[in-house]
């Protein structure tokens, strides 16, 4: 479905450009105790009516009011992405995703999408390396129906062959598709030679001849493992009633078994290089260093050191690499979390004749920034990840998201000022010891293009420690 392959690169985990792009506020609370901000007078916490539930068989509910509201976002985020397939099943997560929108017991795949858009809503889902969710947004009166679709596609596929082989090929053009889109598929080549060997480290996608060979029963096997109610989490924000929804939700997921919480294979950053050589106009760079994990207290200060590093046109690498040398079109970076690992991020596209100046250019600014990092650039930075955070509580869909993760994460929600605070504490000694720290810590790096004339990673690597 459109947005599959959103949050692949962020737990934030999670796809598409807007992940690898945008400013991400971090979502882990304070370790012990509260942080108090620099300013808490001036970012008090928007009124947040959230409301949990648990079903006796480990169903989880989590409602958000959001005043003045009459629509809502309502989905499922289930608890397995492309970590928890064993080699064989790679990319069936995905490819399960598409499957839930082929036709159900009791609907066809064009009455699901009749029932949404008949009153005037709209469905969708994405796979990511640690969730898939299913969701929807429609008016507050249709909340309940919505769910019901929701609920039918993920509960009652029924995988007809000719639906799977139907499926299968455009997962197949998906696939092509990435290939032929350079600035995409580079994120999967960083990713596998990051994690090289390892569920973490393969493609959300899979590989075309997995791909290939799903089958009926391979589904039913995945989902009989990996969508028990125990592994589930209904979220739904906007205009809601939290008691009309948990009766729909009992009536529909209470008499589901629990199976268990599915545990993932540790993430390893082992790091490496990939070089792909195509006769392209640009030469993509893409080069990751191991970060933090979101359950890691570092993890805002990693946010703020990226988001000053490429975060934005007023960032270092963007001023440097395009404002004054005029070397790319396009440079950013970011710092990506997940359960036990990160990823700091930096990509560009530039010539085969500058790829050389570009790198070296990248190379001094990481290793400047241990040095000389502004409290200005701190603090633009720590207002952008604020802002980011506060502007997202405005959209139902970015609420009931992030609902969905934090109880996945902590099993609680932690108020918005938890995170403004822990933002707001990074300061600048801290950003520069993780500049510092980022020097010589495990690196990758995917490139693609005309590559001859561009550095490998060990060349970085001794740029960096130099």
């Amino acid at each position: 479905m459109t947005g599959s392959r959103l949050a692949q690169a962020l737990p934030s985990d999670e796809g598409t450009k807007s992940p690898e792009e945008a400013p991400q506020a971090p979502l882990s609370p304070p370790r012990s105790g509260a942080v108090s901000p620099r300013h808490p007078t001036e970012h008090p916490d928007p009124i947040l009516t959230q409301r949990l539930h648990t079903l006796s068989n480990g169903f989880r509910i989590v409602t958000e009011d959001m005043p003045g509201l009459q629509s809502a976002s309502v989905g499922l985020w289930v608890e397995a992405g492309g970590r928890h397939e064993t080699p064989a099943q790679n990319g069936i997560a995905h490819f399960l995703e598409h499957m839930a929108f082929k036709g159900t017991k009791r609907r066809s795949a064009l009455r699901i999408a009749e029932e949404i858009e008949d009153v005037g809503g709209y469905i969708n889902a994405y796979t990511s390396r640690e969730m898939t969710a299913y969701y929807a947004r429609v008016l507050s009166q249709d909340v309940v129906m919505a769910l019901d679709v929701i609920a039918d596609i993920v509960l009652n596929p029924v995988f007809r062959k000719a639906d799977i082989e139907t499926e299968r090929h455009v997962i197949l053009q998906e696939i092509g598709q990435a290939l032929d889109t350079p600035d995409d598929i580079i994120f999967d080549w960083l990713h596998e030679v990051s994690y090289p060997d390892q569920p973490f480290g393969r493609t959300i996608l899979g590989p075309e001849e997995r791909v290939a060979a799903f089958q009926k029963a391979d589904f039913q096997a995945f989902t009989a493992a990996h969508y028990g109610p125990d592994q589930m989490i209904l979220s739904a924000a906007g205009g809601v009633d939290h008691d009309a929804i948990v009766a729909a939700a009992e009536a529909i997921f209470g008499g589901l078994r629990p199976v268990g919480r599915a545990i993932a294979e540790p993430a390893r950053f082992v790091g490496g290089e990939r070089r792909e050589v195509k006769d392209l106009e640009q030469v993509h760079f893409a080069l990751s260093f191991e970060g933090p994990g979101y359950r890691d207290d570092a993890v805002y200060t990693a946010q703020v050191y990226a988001t000053a590093m490429g975060g934005g046109m007023s960032s270092r690498l963007f001023q440097k690499i395009r404002e004054d040398r005029g070397l790319c079109y396009s440079i950013h970076a970011q710092s990506g979390a997940y359960e036990d690992t990160g990823q700091m991020t930096v990509y560009a596209g530039t010539s085969e004749a500058e790829i050389g100046e570009l790198t070296q250019l990248t190379v001094d600014e990481l290793k400047r920034a241990a040095d000389d990092m502004t409290e200005a650039e701190v603090a633009r930075a720590r207002a952008q990840l604020r802002a980011g955070l506060l502007m997202g509580l405005e959209s139902p869909s970015s609420r009931a998201e992030r609902n969905a993760r934090l109880l996945s994460i902590w099993g609680r929600i932690p108020p918005v000022a938890e995170a403004v605070a822990r933002i707001d504490a990074v300061d600048t000694a801290a950003v520069r010891a993780h500049a510092g720290a980022l020097t010589v810590a495990r690196s990758a790096l995917a490139i693609y293009g005309p590559v001859g004339q561009a550095p490998g990673i060990e060349a970085i690597r001794k740029g960096l420690a130099a």
